[in-house]
């Protein structure tokens, strides 16, 4: 699933807002006659933005039209900002947040005066700075593997277990040459947990803090050394990975 996180609250229903959840669920209400909850592999916040947000549901038993059926239909009556790329059948159980094994982000920043553009500040980090690319590949060299990210999370997020294990972190030229990308894979994520990793990074690739500061901070048992989260504007989730076995 696809969304522009501009106009929500975030993925997850709220007492007051609009939610992704909330306009999906509702759409799937008028199409099945009956409530039908909806699960995200990802709850992201208010201003994120989704280009594979995974989502498992259950039609109707009576449902005759399809997979493609329900994508086809749904996606008529969705909003403009969101939209279903695909549904799959999936084995029974399938839960897309349990049943998750990667998730993968990605994070956008315009570096170039341009990216204050209003035709771009929504959808990247207007820093209009040059950053020291060789520091972000420096740090993100760090991420890969098992780790506690207790010091790079949201504080009270509520997880007894902040380990994380990182498969991919690795930063890169924009192709239009505006700035950078930064993709991390891992099998999860903590509340805010790339929003401050991003902005602890591009404070080192300003020189505004040592790069062995990252090290520290993957040591940490709070956020309170860790710089200021990166705004929600410049971040995608892009992919879930499940195994084969789940698709029926």
């Amino acid at each position: 699933m696809h969304y522009d996180g501009g106009g929500f609250v975030g993925w997850q229903r709220q007492p007051t807002g609009r939610s992704v959840q909330g306009e999906v669920e509702a759409v799937f209400e008028r199409l099945f006659g009956r409530r039908v909850v909806v699960t995200g592999a990802g709850r992201t916040d208010a201003g994120v933005h989704a280009l594979g947000q995974g989502v498992s549901f259950t039609a109707p038993a009576g449902w005759t039209g399809g997979a493609d059926g329900i994508r086809r239909a749904a996606n008529a009556l969705l909003p403009r900002d969101v939209w279903i790329e695909r549904v799959y059948a999936m084995q029974s159980g399938f839960h897309a947040r349990r049943d998750a094994t990667a998730r993968r982000y990605r994070y956008v920043i315009g570096t170039d005066d341009a990216s204050r553009s209003p035709f771009r500040h929504p959808y990247e980090w207007p820093l209009a700075r040059t950053l020291d690319l060789d520091a972000l590949t420096r740090a993100a060299a760090m991420l890969p593997g098992e780790h506690v990210f207790r010091g790079l999370a949201a504080a009270g997020a509520a997880s007894p277990d902040y380990r994380c294990r990182v498969a991919l972190a690795e930063w890169a030229p924009r192709t239009d040459g505006a700035g950078v990308t930064f993709t991390i894979e891992a099998d999860r994520f903590l509340h805010r947990m790339v929003r401050f990793l991003v902005g602890v990074m591009a404070d080192i690739a300003l020189g505004r803090r040592p790069t062995d500061d990252l090290q520290r901070l993957l040591a940490a048992t709070d956020n309170q050394a860790a710089s200021p989260p990166a705004p929600p504007e410049g971040l995608y989730l892009v992919t879930v990975r499940y195994p084969d076995s789940l698709f029926a």
